[in-house]
């Protein structure tokens, strides 16, 4: 990668870096200064629906106003929406009021993403648009981790003083995009594939992002609501949620090398496993701080690689002209299935206690063992086609990001192979064998001692 490229690359991965600090801290804090006001947890369910539901609705519409008016304008207006419904947040402590100001907010957020997402697929050649993702991811993570660090700090300075905070922090995140140079790369908008098609196309792909954004959406929601009612302060509570997020981006890797090698459905169905066991670790093993941290580490690397394995799972069967808009569609199914989780899980709670969380999560991770357990029985997956690359579901472009020169190739291959074996099927049924099969003669030469010299004259 260039000297010129890392420049071009550095100014919006460091607003993003700046913008998604307080984003990671926000998603917590909103959860638990509810709480503190005495909501149930259904409201607070609803309420924490409102930020994915404007994901969802970002990620479908943002791309007009790109086009109308510029990356950087673009940028700017959605950072300050960022800031202005941020220090809302800390004037208004009604629950319709943040239903609306989240709702904003996560069509605002996914915005700024979609920006960088584009920028950094413009700038960027194909051949190294995989390592510009990676920088991306690891901007993303690390300032989730930051941010869950930061609540405990800033909330002793007052209780207005993390949205103060967070805010000065969106509006900061505009500086290094405005002291760049202006381009305008051009953005494609294509449509996704609808989710009956989907579910045609690729039931494992369909069903592990749906679940995916399930417990990804759950564990920001409401894990710290459940960490708050068993007895953690709000520092403890950021801390917890900071391993979480470092396990999920320090395992991103070795899980997507293990999905190369090995059989994606198996890895799916083991993930499943994996979080269906730490949950009913938590309910019925009683973990000290340290167990409890472990416990998070590995369950926020099995649920946050559910999601890019299951897109590596789909680009493995979907055909070489459907790459895009397949991946957009998977994207659109797990920002519904996080816009779901909290208003599903939150009745749970209410009637199971605050272990009620957990019980989900297990169910959850057993029903996607047996429906993977199913799906491999009934239609074996193919050979990986293509190497694993980590998947954050923000935007459609990010879906773009993640459609490598492989994947294609890949795709492309795996067309040809099911075209010839409906070509074989089609000829089978057409020319059923009657009787035994041809014989066929077989010349075998033996190289134990050097070929006998022909004889002079033989023909």
């Amino acid at each position: 990668m260039s000297r010129q490229l890392l420049l071009m690359a550095l100014a919006p991965l460091l607003g993003l870096f700046i913008l998604a600090i307080g984003n990671g801290a926000l998603v917590t804090l909103t959860t638990l200064r509810l709480d503190s006001a005495g909501y149930s947890p259904q409201i607070i369910g609803w309420v924490s629906s409102a930020y994915f539901l404007g994901l969802a609705l970002g990620a479908l519409l943002n791309d007009r106003l790109l086009l109308a008016i510029g990356h950087i304008r673009a940028y700017g207006s959605f950072a300050s929406l960022v800031a202005v419904t941020v220090l809302l947040q800390g004037l208004l402590v009604e629950a319709w009021a943040w239903f609306v100001l989240r709702l904003v907010a996560g069509w605002a957020t996914v915005g700024v993403f979609l920006v960088i997402e584009n920028w950094l697929l413009a700038v960027g050649e194909p051949r190294v648009r995989g390592r510009l993702l990676a920088l991306y991811m690891i901007a993303v993570y690390a300032a989730g981790v930051v941010g869950q660090l930061m609540l405990g700090v800033t909330l002793a300075l007052g209780e207005l003083a993390p949205f103060m905070i967070i805010g000065m922090l969106a509006s900061l995140s505009v500086l290094p995009m405005a002291m760049i140079p202006r381009v305008t790369p051009l953005l494609e908008k294509a449509e996704p594939l609808s989710p009956a098609r989907l579910m045609r196309l690729t039931p494992t792909g369909v069903m592990g992002s749906f679940g995916s954004g399930l417990a990804v959406a759950a564990v920001y929601t409401l894990l710290p609501l459940y960490l708050q009612r068993v007895g953690h302060d709000v520092e403890r509570v950021g801390q917890f949620m900071a391993v979480m997020v470092l396990g999920a981006m320090l395992l991103q890797y070795p899980v997507g090398r293990w999905s190369d090698r090995h059989d994606r459905q198996l890895v799916l169905i083991l993930l499943g496993a994996c979080c269906a066991l730490i949950a009913g670790v938590v309910l019925l093993v009683p973990l000290t701080s340290w167990g409890l941290a472990a416990a998070l580490f590995m369950l926020g690397g099995g649920i946050f690689t559910l999601y890019p394995v299951s897109v590596g799972h789909a680009a493995d069967r979907a055909p070489a002209g459907a790459l895009v808009r397949m991946s957009q569609g998977l994207l659109l199914i797990n920002a519904i299935g996080s816009t779901l989780s909290p208003p599903v899980i939150t009745p749970v709670m209410s009637v199971l206690g605050d272990d009620g969380l957990f019980w989900c999560l297990g169910v959850l991770g057993l029903s996607l063992v047996a429906f993977f357990g199913w799906r491999r029985r009934v239609r074996p997956a193919p050979l990986p086609v293509a190497p694993f690359s980590p998947a954050t579901p923000l935007s459609a472009v990010g879906a773009e990001l993640v459609v490598t020169d492989e994947w294609v190739q890949g795709a492309r291959e795996h067309e040809h192979v099911e075209d010839l074996s409906r070509a074989v099927a089609d000829v089978a049924v057409a020319e059923p064998l009657v009787g035994p099969p041809p014989r066929h003669e077989a010349h075998i030469v033996y190289f134990d001692e050097p070929p006998t010299a022909p004889t002079p004259g033989a023909t």
